[in-house]
């Protein structure tokens, strides 16, 4: 979504002076240790559930919250849980969002498991499926290793580094026919119909861009759902390196008005204030730069379907990134908070998908375009149980 770029400044507020003060260097790029995730693990690794479990915490999430807490104490075995301080009871108050990131890190999972010839048997919900209005301190899954020679790598798991979300401007070029084709294949044996449309066909995507710039707007000037952003926008570097989650900016202009005090995140901008009327413009922008969108629909939106929705998505972004094509989802039009009924509705009827029998699970923008920086990721050891210690000599190895 378009959350990391928060602010467009229009005009002049003396910059130049400000950036010494603030002791910023012109440098955007992420800290090193925000990213170092992103290498993969160790080469001295013995443990091969920390191996996998390395490259599943590389998985996309709903504002970077990375709300995943895993439990090593019994050997062979993983124990997923939600961290239910990481949540976004504004903008996703059923959690839906929420339990598709938990089907993203269980596809990354999968996939690493069978890069180390190990089979994993995914249970889901061990102790019972969570209500539909929030997740609870039960297990989302129960994973159990096992060495097994059968087990055959998937071509998917050499793109997980590569894999990073563009929110920025497309270039006008359509998706090749084989990208696209090699998304759809990603999907198959997933009980999910997906789609795509580009501007090939004018008056639909006119239809698709209006639904995306209206659900951002919304977004943008609810006081409640901005601010839920703000709670986890990360400036400069020292609170990126920090945090290592959120919605991260380090822009040179952006970090000199937070040390200068003249970026208030402790309010919701007005709807007539620079800092919206120029994220409006800005993301507008980049939506009519967009050549294609895709989508995902599933019958049905129980728990167990939103993860396996995930897992599906995980994969056409990897299958996606293969074929050197982008992505960034537009979720604001898929969240059941009030404010984006009207919208909400126009996409399931835009995409043949009337609620409640069916849910849009995802649509996103999709192109090429530049390199992404990758977003900060708090390492592995932040997603432990608290006291769990992992015992080497106990671990499967593969």
């Amino acid at each position: 979504m378009q959350r990391r770029n928060f602010l467009h400044v229009v005009g002049g507020v003396g910059i130049a002076a400000a950036l010494p003060l603030s002791g910023c260097s012109l440098s955007s790029q992420f800290p090193a240790q925000a990213v170092q995730a992103w290498q993969g693990p160790s080469p001295q690794e013995t443990d091969v559930r920390r191996w996998i479990l390395s490259y599943a915490i590389l998985a996309p999430h709903s504002h970077n919250l990375q709300s995943w807490l895993v439990d090593l104490r019994t050997p062979g075995e993983i124990v997923l849980f939600c961290d239910l301080t990481r949540l976004l009871p504004e903008t996703d108050p059923l959690s839906r969002q929420i339990m598709m990131s938990q089907g993203t890190f269980l596809e990354l999972l999968d996939l690493a498991a069978r890069q180390r010839g190990q089979r994993a048997a995914i249970e889901l919900f061990p102790q019972g499926e969570f209500a539909n209005d929030k997740p609870d301190a039960r297990p989302v899954a129960r994973i159990r290793l096992a060495a097994d020679p059968s087990i055959r790598p998937d071509p998917l798991f050499a793109q997980i580094a590569h894999r990073h979300t563009n929110r920025e401007h497309y270039e006008s070029r359509l998706p090749s026919a084989d990208g696209m084709q090699a998304m759809t294949q990603s999907l198959a044996g997933h009980a999910v119909r997906a789609g795509f449309i580009d501007s090939s066909q004018p008056a639909a995507m006119q239809q698709h861009r209006e639904i995306a710039k209206e659900a951002w707007r919304i977004e943008l000037v609810t006081p409640r759902t901005i601010m839920e952003s703000y709670k986890v926008l990360r400036v400069g570097p020292e609170e990126i390196a920090q945090h290592r989650d959120g919605l991260s900016i380090n822009t040179p202009v952006i970090r000199a008005l937070t040390a200068l005090g003249l970026f208030d995140r402790t309010k919701a901008p007005g709807p007539g204030d620079s800092a919206t009327t120029g994220q409006l413009k800005d993301f507008n922008a980049k939506i009519d730069s967009t050549p294609a969108f895709f989508w995902m629909v599933t019958e049905g939106n129980d728990r167990r379907t939103q993860i396996n929705a995930g897992r599906a998505y995980a994969r056409a972004q990897l299958a996606a990134t293969a074929q050197g094509l982008v992505m960034h989802p537009l979720s604001q039009a898929l969240q059941e908070y009030p404010e984006q009924a009207a919208t909400y509705r126009q996409i399931h009827e835009l995409l043949a998908a009337p609620a409640p029998r069916f849910t849009v699970q995802m649509w996103t923008r999709l192109g090429y375009a530049a390199p992404a920086q990758p977003s900060p990721r708090r390492g592995l050891d932040a997603h432990l149980v608290a006291g769990v210690a992992t015992s080497k000599a106990s671990a499967p190895r593969g």
